[in-house]
């Protein structure tokens, strides 16, 4: 387990699509991990393989109030619904946060570390995290759906109301 430099906009990596994981191994299992270790790192929600410069379709999103792990080996999107419009933001991009439309709600299949293949329902921020990691792994990046550009001004008020 270990602490990963994060791949910033624009390498390369980032807008490539990612193969397909071949074989669970202990190889899976130390980039599940060092993917955990990164995120939290770098205060994420969530993470996907090329941002740590591994083109590999492995990703991980905490989910829920309790934080759960969600640890996504070849996902795919089976089923989505709805729309809603929310910020969003990226490791990859420092500083850039913005107005970004997804489904609200998502069914995805993918493999845990063990192999096993399992489906999933989410919705609200859990399907925007899950989506966001998904589309870093089919090399779409979220500058390419931000609606309006989020000043850091704006994201302050909006915290600092949130508080109050």
């Amino acid at each position: 387990m270990a602490i990963k430099k994060v791949i910033e906009h624009p390498a390369q990596v980032l807008s490539t699509p990612c193969a397909e994981v071949t074989e669970i191994n202990d190889e899976l299992i130390t980039l599940l991990d060092d993917l955990y270790d990164t995120m939290v790192e770098y205060d994420g929600v969530g993470i996907a393989a090329p941002q740590i410069d591994i083109g590999l379709r492995v990703a991980i999103v905490e989910l829920g109030e309790e934080r759960d792990i969600l640890e996504m080996v070849n996902p795919t999107v089976i089923e989505t619904d709805g729309a809603e419009i929310d910020i969003e933001g990226c490791l990859s991009f420092p500083g850039l946060y913005g107005e970004v439309e997804r489904p609200s709600y998502v069914k995805i299949e993918a493999c845990d570390r063990e192999g096993r293949v399992y489906e999933l329902e989410a919705g609200g921020f859990d399907a925007r995290a899950i989506l966001h990691e998904i589309d870093h792994l089919d090399g779409v990046l979220f500058d390419s759906k931000i609606k309006r550009v989020i000043t850091a001004e704006e994201l302050e008020e909006m915290y600092a109301n949130e508080e109050e």
